[in-house]
């Protein structure tokens, strides 16, 4: 066949060229009334030389053996095609037959339905509506030959011996990983060949068929695991119900599967697809899936659990601690008299009450593996798992220890990670151990013990975190006989939010608090040398220290934005979401990974305590059907010790224009004081939704517009867009955000400021 092949591409444009001259030389004659058509030139018939009638009959001997060879090439496939799937279908027909007792007896089978292959097609019955596989059968291999074809042939041998040669058979990614739809994956195995020891390999077609047995065979069910016992086996998930599947347990003559279950055995129990300990208390499937342990996360499921009573809530954390406040890490902790504040994590607020840093105690939650028990719902934390990959159109995730988990709607709190800067990061590895980037209990823990052996830490950062760290460990300095020195590019602490005339004014207080502030300080390099960290600025000066705080800002986590097909917002960071909170069916994002518009001010990114409250609320409101839209305003806070502190809302940015309205403090204007009215040290958490428009101004006379002076005691300092009112920090004033919040909502211009902070009555005794 293929020597005919070789002779007709030799001569196919030889043909076409003499069927074109035909063709031509027959119009011509037509046209002429010639009497007689000359077929061919013969002139032109071949490359040889011009010639006599021989070469048109070697034309015509050529074109017919090519056709009679095709034709013999077609009748040979269409009969191997039959004979294979005569094979094949008296295979399927012989396998009901089988007597399921040992590997012998299916050995047995094969060999009968390979001597009936040659069985006339009349004689076999109507074919299953299993998938045709048209491959041979592999040839039965030597004992002493591991089978070495496709993976389920592999997986199969691994699944049904104990001895140590198939024991150590490599398990095939495929048949783990791929969701198998097909009815043949989800028939069990018959209880006879799995309690049959094998001794010897398999051929493939024998392993074969005892995957694909049909389900009205004896199915081996396997038992409920408890909390305390060994699991037989994990299960299999796939699109439809979930079939238990017995992988690698050897089940001894005469005893039930609950006796093996109970005293495994030990080959079986080092196959790597048995479950871990640490899988055994996640749970399959969660109705509500929230993503991140922190406060989003924990106001979410709040709500869904308000909405519906009895709703099954699962959080995952990558941290080892139940959802808590981060605040107090960078405040109130660090002012506790406690020597073991670090392990009860408890503080009083500046009213002298003492409360936890966690919002609940761990009897408020229900146990992972009891989530789908328990008769009203509940909320579990799944603590030190990670997720790392999502199926948004299987709904199910991964986790870093490779469960899988289900769900029917998901959150992503995730939060962010702290940035570094990159002259740490290339400074090596005695730089990084002693570098702390602040963002968890952990790191509070490690910060706290570090101050108390060392005598030099420097905080690098003059926004809320550096400027809060700073302060509270400078009260700390004197009893602790460390020195605190806090470093930043701008020139006074916070100055890309508050203006500059108070910017100032905050680092003299900082100062006070006894910390070396160093100011337009641009970190140029950091080395380690005679056990110091020495920390070269970009002007030349050099500051030696023992310990490194950076406190630069925070990088969300968008991890999950590849796998899950979430869109990350190139200019703010985090996931882009809709008025919703939502990202994709099914998942919605709060917190300081989301990326919402806002109506008044654009689209936004926040990462402060109230916006992580109000929309993991608003989220989780979302996720049991409200579909109501993000418009609040989130504020946000920050302390410098007990005696000033102040709260902000809207775009607050040095940048901008400012107008501040001042008076003089008195006792009751500081944080303290506050905390005393509210009854809580987390101010957004007391904060009302009264409407601000019932609020009435005070009918003290107007202040004068800006007072610039020493002693800033309290007052309001309005941000201005156009002339519009963007964003307002209010210095030392506190219960009036509802005013501030509305003044922003409405958006209107306002010609004189003075009546406007009338209106947060910061003139009245």
């Amino acid at each position: 066949m293929f020597k005919c092949k070789t002779v007709w591409n030799k001569l196919a444009p030889l043909a076409r060229a003499s069927s074109t001259l035909c063709l031509q030389n027959a119009r011509k004659s037509v046209l002429r009334h010639g009497r007689r058509l000359d077929m061919v030139q013969k002139a032109q018939m071949s490359s040889g030389p011009a010639g006599g009638s021989g070469e048109n009959t070697l034309y015509y001997i050529l074109v017919g053996a090519t056709c009679l060879g095709a034709g013999v090439y077609a009748y040979r496939t269409v009969s191997g095609d039959k004979e294979r799937f005569n094979e094949r279908m008296i295979e399927l027909a012989s396998r009901p037959k089988q007597e399921p007792k040992a590997a012998e007896a299916v050995a047995e089978v094969v060999a009968e339905s390979k001597e009936d292959a040659a069985a006339p097609l009349e004689t076999i019955p109507e074919p299953s509506p299993e998938p045709v596989i048209s491959e041979p059968v592999a040839e039965e291999p030597t004992p002493t030959e591991p089978p070495v074809e496709e993976p389920l042939v592999t997986e199969a041998i691994v699944k049904s011996t104990e001895t140590e040669a198939v024991a150590e058979a490599p398990v095939t990614e495929p048949f783990v990983e791929e969701p198998v739809t097909e009815p043949v994956v989800e028939a069990s195995i018959p209880e006879a060949i799995v309690e049959a020891p094998v001794t010897e390999p398999v051929e493939a077609s024998v392993a074969e068929s005892v995957i694909e047995v049909p389900v009205t065979e004896p199915v081996v069910e396997a038992p409920a695991v408890t909390q305390n016992e060994e699991p037989l086996a994990p299960v299999v998930e796939s699109d439809t119900e979930p079939t238990p599947v017995i992988i690698a347990e050897h089940v001894p003559e005469a005893s039930s599967v609950s006796e093996s279950a109970a005293d495994p055995d030990p080959a079986s129990a080092a196959v790597p697809l048995e479950p871990t300990a640490a899988q055994l208390d996640v749970p399959e499937h969660a109705p509500y899936l929230l993503i991140g342990g922190g406060t989003a996360s924990f106001a979410a499921a709040r709500s869904i659990r308000a909405r519906d009573p009895g709703a099954r809530v699962l959080i995952v954390t990558e941290e080892s601690d139940l959802p808590y406040m981060r605040p107090p890490l960078s405040k109130e902790l660090w002012f506790s008299d406690d020597p073991k504040v670090t392990e009860t994590l408890r503080f009083k607020q500046w009213n002298g009450k003492e409360r936890s840093i966690y919002f609940q105690p761990p009897s408020f939650y229900v146990s992972p593996a009891d989530l789908a028990k328990v008769e009203n719902g509940g909320v579990a934390v799944l603590t030190g798992r990670k997720v790392v990959h999502m199926d948004v159109r299987g709904n199910k995730v991964k986790l870093s220890d490779g469960a899988e988990i289900s769900y029917e709607k998901c959150l992503i709190a995730t939060g962010g990670v702290p940035r570094n800067l990159q002259v740490i990061d290339r400074a090596g590895e005695e730089v990084m151990k002693r570098t702390t980037l602040f963002r968890k209990i952990e790191d509070f823990r490690s910060l706290e013990k570090i101050s108390r052996e060392v005598k030099s830490i420097t905080i690098i950062g003059g926004g809320f975190l550096g400027s809060e760290l700073a302060c509270a460990m400078g009260r700390r300095s004197t009893d602790l006989g460390v020195e605190v020195i806090q470093m930043f590019p701008e020139k006074g602490n916070m100055g890309k939010v508050l203006p500059e005339y108070l910017s100032n004014w905050t680092t003299e207080k900082v100062r006070k608090e006894g910390v070396n502030v160093i100011t337009d300080a641009l970190v140029k390099n950091v080395s380690y040398k005679n056990d110091k960290l020495e920390i070269k600025l970009k002007d030349g000066r050099l500051v030696k220290t023992d310990h490194i705080v950076a406190a630069v800002g925070l990088e969300p986590s968008v991890d999950l934005a590849k796998s899950g097909g979430l869109e990350v917002d190139s200019d703010f960071g985090g996931y882009r979401v809709n008025a919703e909170l939502q990202a994709r069916s099914n998942i919605w994002v709060a917190g300081d990974a989301a990326c919402f518009y806002d109506i008044r001010l654009g689209r936004r990114r926040v990462e402060h305590h109230d916006h992580a409250v109000v929309s993991g609320r608003l989220a989780g409101e979302n996720m049991t059907g409200a579909s109501k839209p993000y418009w609040h305003q989130s504020m946000f806070w920050s302390d410098l010790g007990p005696d000033v502190g102040y709260e902000a809302i809207g775009i607050v940015d040095s940048s901008l224009p400012t107008v501040g309205v001042f008076a003089k403090a008195t006792a009751k204007d500081t944080p303290k004081a506050a905390t005393e009215q509210s009854g809580t040290g987390i101010r957004s958490e007391s904060e009302t939704e009264e409407v601000a428009g019932a609020l009435k101004a005070g009918t003290t006379a107007p202040p004068p517009l800006i007072q610039q002076k020493e002693d800033y005691g309290k007052g309001v300092i309005f941000y201005l867009r156009d002339k519009v009112v963007v964003g307002i920090v209010l210095w030392n004033v506190f219960n009036r955000m509802p005013i501030a919040r509305k003044i922003i909502k409405d958006g209107e211009e306002h010609t004189d400021l003075n009546e406007v902070a009338k209106l947060f009555n910061i003139h009245e005794d």
